[in-house]
C-alpha cells in the first residue's frame, strides 16, 4: 500500500470519527462521483485494515444516535455475514474476533435504540452467530440472550431484540437454552409491548420450524392460544403494523407446520376469518388472514384434507372472497373505449379474491366447493347490483379449474349443459354446426358495425367457431375471408394494432379449418402482406409480432411442402425470438428490505435466500411461443426443414433446461425427434445438401447427451414422461449410430428416473396414511400416481427400443438394471410397473433369443404368476412372454411346460375372455399356446393341446398375433398334421370354417388378397386330397 492510500486509511480509521463519518456519508451520496469514490475506499480498506474497519464501526454503534449508525449497522453486518462477498472475520485476529463479539452484544444492550438500527443489530448478531455456534464459538451469546429475555429489569426494546435473534438461531439454540417454554409463554403474554409479543411470536414459530419431531412439538402446543391472544391485541389496541407482522408468522407456520395447528385448528382458523370478515381493518391486514386460510388448504402434502373437515370455514371463507369482489369500479371511461384494459376498474382486493378463489378450489376440489358456491351464487345473480352479478360469474370463471372434474360429472344432458359444450371452444364441429348460420352471420355484422374493441371480440369469436367447426366452416369461407383480408391490409394505424393482429390469428385458423384446396388462392395474397410486416420496423410492445409468429406457423400446417419458399423470410425473426435471453435482475432481498414485490405487473419476482430474482414474463411468453413453432416447422416440413436444422438445434437444445418457463423446455422436448426425424430423411431422399449419415451421428451426439442429462435434473413428472418419449423417438432415429458410452448415459439417467419415482411413490404413500386423508385427497393423489406410470410407460419403450436396436449389445447393461426391474414385479407395485417390468423382460427374450435363457429363472415364474392378475394388461404381457420364452427358450423352458399350458387354459377358459378388455390377452394366450405345440410337443399330449388350441381359432383383435397364428395353421395342415385333423379327420370341419372366417374384411386388413388365394388353394388342394382319399378307400 502506498504512502497515500496508508494516510487515507488513517485519516478514515484514526481516532477523530470525522473522517469515518464523512465516508459513510459519501457511501449514500446522491452524487456517481462521491459514492464511487468511497465505495473503492471501503473496498479498499476492507482488504487491506479489515480488523480496525470492522471495531471502529463496532464503536459507533455504541452511539445509535449518530447520524452514520445506521450505515455503520449495515456495513459491519455485510463483514460479518458468511453470505456476504464482504465476509472478513476468519481473517480477523483472535482479539479483534473477541472485541468485536463483545462489542455487538453491547451495542444491543444501548438504551434508546431506534427500532431500525435495532433490527439492523439483531441480524448482524444472528448473522456472525449461525457461523460460530456450530463450533461453540461464542458462549457468551446464550447467557446474554437469556438474561435480555428473562430479566423483569430488561428494557422491552431488549426483550425484543433478544427474541428476534433468538428466532434466527432457533436451530442452533433450541436444544440447549433453558426454560424455553416458560420464556416463550412469558412474552407472549408481555403486559404491555407489542412489539415483544410479537417478537415472542416470531421466536415460538421458528422455534417449532425448527424442532425434529412431531413429538418435540406437541409440548409447545398449548403456546397456541397465546399466540393467536398476542395477535389479537394488536389488533385491539390498533397496532396492525404489528398484527401484520405476527399474521406474516402465522403463514409461515401454516406452510411449514400445518400439523401443529391441527388440535385447536376450528379456534385458529375462525379467529382467522374474524379478522378477515372485519371491514374496519386495513385491506392488507384481511388479506394476510385470507392468505393464513387458503395456506392452510394448499399444504396437501403435509396435511391433506385438514381443510376439507371444516366446510363451514370454508364457506364463511368463500363468502369473504365474493364480497372481496365488489371492490371493483366503474369506469365510466370503459362504455365509450375503442380498445380493451384488461384490468380496467380493479382493484387490489378483487385481483386478490380472484386469485385465492382459484387457489382455494385447487386445494380443497369440487367436492367441498360446489356445495359453498351453490348456496352462495343464486343471490348474487339474481341481485339487481350489477357488481353482484359480475362477482358470480368472476366467481365460476376462477373455480372452474379446480372443480371442473366435479362439474363434468354431474352434468346432465339438458339445455344448460348444452348451451355450455356448444360454445366451448373444443366443442365438436357436430353439436356446433346446427348452430353456425346464426353465429357467424351475427359476427360478420359486428365486424361491420362494431367499435374497435367490439371487432376485435368478433374476430376471436369467428376463430374459435371456425377451429371447432374445421371443414363444415368451408359454407361461410367465401363470406369470410374479404372481411379479414380487408381488416388486415387496411387496419395499419397504430391504435388498430391488435385488430390487425387478431385478423391474422382469425385468417390462419380458418385457412387451417378450411383445409389447403379452399384456402391457397387467398394464402398468397395474405402470405405477401406478412411477408411486408415482416420486414417493417415494429416497436417491442406490438402485439403483432407474436400474432405473426403463430400465424406463420398455421399457415405451414396449412399449406405444407408449399410453405418452404416462405421459410426464408419466417425463420431469421423467429429464431430471434426463440434465442431471447430473460430478462431476470437480481437485486438484495436482506431482512432489512421490503417484501419487494414488482411495481411492474410484467414482471414476477421470487426470493432465492437473501436475493431477489425479477423476471420479465412477456419475453418469456414470446420465446416460449417461437420454440413451439420452431418445433411445428420441423415436424410440418420433415425433409425440408434440412437447411435450419443447425441453427435450430444450437438454439433449443440449451433450453432443455430452461428452468424459467415450462412452455419453452417442453417446445425444446419435443423438438429434439423432429430435428433428427428432418436429418435422416433429408440424407435418405438425397435433399441433405451434400450431407452423409455422419450428419445424422453429429446430431445425435448433440441430442442425446443432452436430453439424458435434462432428464436428471427435470422437476416436474410430465415434462420428465415427455422428455422420455422424446429420447425413445431419437434412440429410434439414431440406432446403431450411437455409442457405448451414450447407452451407457441413458441407462444410468434411466436408473436415476426408478429411484427418483419410487421416492415420490414412498412419499404418497405416507401422506396417504395421514390422518385427515379422505377421497378428494384420494383422487389427488391417484392423478400423480397415474403421472407416475406415465414415466414408467416411457421407461419401458427407452428400454424396449434399446433391446431391440442392439440386442445381446445390450445385456450387460439389462445385468445391470435387473436390480431395478426384478423388484417391479411383486404384487405389491402398481400394475403399469408390473406390466412394464414384464415388456422389458419380453423384448429381451424375443430379441435375444438363446443369449436370454439364463434370465428365466428369475423372471419366469413372475410371468407365469402374472397370467392370473386381474389387470388384462398385465395378463397379456404374461402370457405373450410365455409364447416367446416357448418358442427360443429350448430345453430351459422345457420344465415350465406344464405349468405354463394350466395357466394359457386359464387365461382362456375364464368366462370373460373374450370381452373386450380381455381380448387381447386371449389372443396372445391363444398364440403363446401355439406355440408350445410346435416347440415343445415332445413334451405334451399333443393330442388333446392341438385340438384345444384349435378350437380357439381363429382370433381376431390382435392383429399381429393373428397372423403369426394362421400362418402356422397353415404350415400344420401342409404336412397333414394328424394330431390337428384328428381321428377320421374329424377336426377338418372346424378348420374349413377358420378359412372362412378368415376371408372377412377383418383378415384382409391383416393379410391381403395374394395371401387369401394362397390360403384357398391350401384348403382346395387339401380337401381334393381328402376327397381322393376317401374315393380310394372306397373303391378298396
Amino acid at each position: 500500500m502506498d504512502l497515500q492510500a496508508e494516510a487515507d486509511a488513517a485519516a478514515v480509521l484514526g481516532a477523530d470519527p470525522a473522517g469515518l463519518t464523512a465516508l459513510l456519508g459519501d457511501l449514500t451520496s446522491p452524487a456517481n462521483e462521491a459514492r464511487s469514490r468511497a465505495e473503492g475506499m471501503f473496498h479498499a480498506l476492507r482488504a487491506s485494515h479489515p480488523d480496525a474497519l470492522a471495531l471502529r464501526l463496532a464503536h459507533l454503534l455504541l452511539s445509535p444516535a449518530h447520524p452514520s449508525a445506521p450505515m455503520a449497522a449495515v456495513l459491519l453486518r455485510r463483514l460479518i455475514s458468511p453470505g456476504s462477498q464482504a465476509f472478513v472475520y476468519p481473517a480477523l485476529s483472535p482479539a479483534t474476533q473477541s472485541s468485536l463479539r463483545a462489542l455487538l452484544l453491547s451495542a444491543a444492550s444501548v438504551p434508546g435504540l431506534s427500532k431500525s438500527i435495532s433490527k439492523k443489530l439483531s441480524d448482524a448478531v444472528a448473522e456472525l452467530a449461525s457461523f460460530l455456534l456450530p463450533s461453540n464459538a461464542w458462549p457468551d451469546l446464550l447467557t446474554f440472550l437469556y438474561k435480555s429475555i428473562a430479566s423483569p429489569s430488561s428494557p422491552p426494546a431488549l426483550q425484543e431484540s433478544a427474541l428476534n435473534i433468538l428466532a434466527r438461531l432457533a436451530s442452533h439454540l433450541a436444544a440447549s437454552f433453558p426454560n424455553l417454554h416458560a420464556l416463550l409463554l412469558s412474552a407472549l403474554s408481555h403486559p404491555s409491548y407489542a412489539d415483544v409479543r410479537v417478537a415472542g411470536l416470531n421466536a415460538a414459530i421458528s422455534l417449532i420450524q425448527s424442532l425434529p419431531s412431531a413429538a418435540d412439538r406437541d409440548q409447545f402446543q398449548d403456546l397456541l392460544p397465546a399466540m393467536m391472544r398476542a395477535l389479537a391485541e394488536s389488533l385491539n389496541c390498533g397496532n396492525e403494523g404489528s398484527a401484520q407482522e405476527a399474521l406474516e408468522m402465522m403463514i409461515e407456520l401454516a406452510g411449514a407446520e400445518p400439523q401443529f395447528l391441527r388440535r385447536q385448528l376450528p379456534d385458529v382458523v375462525g379467529s382467522m376469518l374474524q379478522i378477515a370478515e372485519a371491514p374496519g381493518l386495513e385491506d392488507g391486514t384481511r388479506h394476510l388472514a385470507v392468505e393464513f386460510v387458503v395456506t392452510l388448504a394448499e399444504v396437501r402434502e403435509r396435511a391433506p384434507g385438514m381443510m376439507r373437515r371444516l366446510p363451514r370455514y370454508v364457506g364463511r371463507l368463500f363468502a369473504v372472497l365474493m364480497t372481496m369482489l365488489l371492490d371493483v369500479q366503474d369506469e365510466p371511461a370503459w362504455h365509450a373505449a375503442v380498445s380493451e384494459e384488461e384490468d380496467a376498474g380493479e382493484t387490489g382486493s378483487y385481483v386478490f379474491a380472484m386469485e385465492c378463489l382459484d387457489r382455494l378450489a385447487i386445494a380443497v376440489g369440487g367436492n367441498t366447493i360446489l356445495p359453498v358456491a351453490a348456496e352462495l351464487l343464486p343471490s348474487f345473480f339474481a341481485a339487481e347490483e350489477w357488481k353482484r352479478r359480475h362477482a358470480a360469474l368472476v366467481t365460476i370463471a376462477q373455480i372452474a379449474e379446480g372443480c371442473a372434474r366435479v362439474m363434468i360429472k354431474n352434468l346432465e344432458q339438458a339445455h344448460a349443459a348444452s348451451a355450455i359444450l356448444n360454445f366451448s371452444e373444443n366443442c365438436r364441429p357436430d353439436i356446433l354446426t346446427p348452430y353456425l348460420d346464426g353465429i357467424v352471420g351475427k359476427l360478420l355484422l359486428l365486424l361491420q358495425t362494431g367499435n374497435q374493441m367490439v371487432q376485435e371480440g368478433a374476430l376471436t369469436a369467428l376463430a374459435s367457431a371456425a377451429d371447432s367447426s374445421q371443414e363444415h366452416f368451408q359454407k361461410y369461407y367465401d363470406a369470410v375471408m374479404p372481411y379479414l383480408k380487408s381488416i388486415l391490409m387496411n387496419a395499419t394505424d397504430k391504435s388498430n394494432r391488435m385488430l390487425r393482429a387478431k385478423s391474422m390469428e382469425c385468417i390462419s385458423l380458418v385457412g387451417m379449418a378450411v383445409g389447403k384446396q379452399k384456402f391457397k388462392d387467398d394464402a398468397k395474397q395474405v402470405m405477401e402482406v406478412l411477408m411486408t410486416l415482416q420486414g417493417s420496423q415494429m416497436e417491442a410492445d406490438d402485439p403483432i409480432t407474436s400474432y405473426m409468429l403463430q400465424a406463420w406457423a398455421r399457415l405451414c400446417k396449412c399449406l405444407g411442402q408449399d410453405f418452404l419458399p416462405y421459410m426464408s423470410v419466417v425463420m431469421p425473426p423467429l429464431l430471434q425470438s426463440a434465442q431471447l435471453k430473460p430478462d431476470v435482475s437480481v437485486t438484495s432481498a436482506g431482512p432489512e428490505d421490503e417484501n419487494g414485490e414488482s411495481d411492474d405487473e410484467g414482471v414476477e419476482t421470487i426470493t432465492l435466500g437473501d436475493k431477489r430474482i425479477g423476471i420479465r414474463t412477456s419475453l418469456l411468453e414470446e420465446k416460449a411461443t417461437a420454440c413451439n413453432m420452431l418445433c411445428c416447422y420441423a415436424d410440418e416440413l420433415k425433409e425440408g426443414f434440412f437447411p435450419w436444422i443447425d441453427q435450430v438445434a444450437t438454439t433449443l437444445v440449451p433450453l432443455l433446461k430452461f428452468y424459467f418457463h415450462e412452455e419453452v423446455r417442453k417446445a425444446a422436448v419435443s423438438a429434439m425427434p423432429e430435428l433428427l426425424r428432418s436429418a435422416k430423411l433429408a440424407i435418405e431422399r438425397s435433399q441433405s445438401q451434400g450431407r452423409d449419415e455422419s450428419y445424422l451421428k453429429q446430431l445425435s451426439d448433440y441430442i442425446v447427451p443432452a436430453l439424458v442429462e435434462a432428464i436428471h435434473k427435470e422437476p416436474d413428472t410430465q415434462i420428465c414422461a415427455s422428455m422420455l418419449e422424446s429420447l425413445n423417438e431419437s434412440i429410434q432415429l439414431s440406432g446403431t449410430l450411437l455409442e457405448e458410452s451414450q447407452v451407457r448415459s441413458v441407462v444410468d439417467g434411466i436408473k436415476e428416473v426408478i429411484t427418483a419415482s419410487a421416492l415420490r411413490r414412498r412419499e404418497r404413500t405416507e401422506r396417504a396414511k395421514a390422518e385427515d386423508f379422505d377421497s378428494e385427497e384420494e383422487d389427488l393423489l391417484r392423478e400423480e400416481n397415474e403421472q407416475e406410470d406415465e414415466i414408467f410407460d416411457q421407461i419401458g419403450d427407452c428400454l424396449g427400443t434399446l433391446v431391440k436396436t442392439f440386442k445381446t449389445y445390450f445385456l450387460p447393461f439389462f445385468d445391470e438394471l435387473s436390480i431395478y426391474l426384478t423388484p417391479m414385479l411383486a404384487k405389491n407395485k402398481t400394475a403399469e410397473e408390473r406390466r412394464i417390468a414384464i415388456c422389458i423382460f419380453d423384448d429381451v427374450a424375443e430379441h435375444c433369443r438363446e443369449a436370454a435363457v439364463r434370465y428365466y429363472d428369475a423372471y419366469l415364474p413372475s410371468l407365469l404368476e402374472a397370467c392370473t392378475s386381474e389387470n388384462p394388461d398385465i395378463r397379456q404381457a404374461a402370457v405373450y412372454g410365455i409364447g416367446i420364452c416357448a418358442e427360443f427358450g429350448g430345453s430351459a423352458f422345457r420344465p415350465h411346460t406344464g405349468e405354463a399350458l394350466s395357466r394359457l387354459y386359464n387365461v382362456i377358459k375364464h368366462p370373460n375372455a373374450l370381452d373386450l378388455d380381455n381380448a387381447m390377452a386371449y389372443d396372445n394366450a391363444v398364440s403363446a399356446l401355439g406355440k408350445i405345440c410346435q416347440f415343445h410337443r415332445d413334451g405334451i399330449d399333443a393330442s388333446q393341446v392341438i385340438p384345444a388350441w384349435l378350437s380357439c381359432l381363429p382370433i381376431k383383435n390382435d392383429l399381429i398375433e393373428a397372423k403369426i397364428v394362421h400362418e402356422q395353421l397353415c404350415m400344420m395342415l401342409e404336412k397333414s398334421d394328424r394330431d390337428l385333423l384328428g381321428h377320421n379327420n374329424q377336426y377338418l370341419p372346424k378348420i374349413v370354417s377358420i378359412f372362412a372366417e378368415h376371408t372377412d374384411a377383418l383378415s384382409f386388413c391383416m393379410k391381403g388378397m395374394n395371401d387369401h388365394l394362397g390360403d384357398l388353394s391350401l384348403l382346395y388342394r387339401l380337401l381334393r386330397r381328402f376327397q381322393d382319399e376317401h374315393i380310394s378307400e372306397f373303391h378298396g
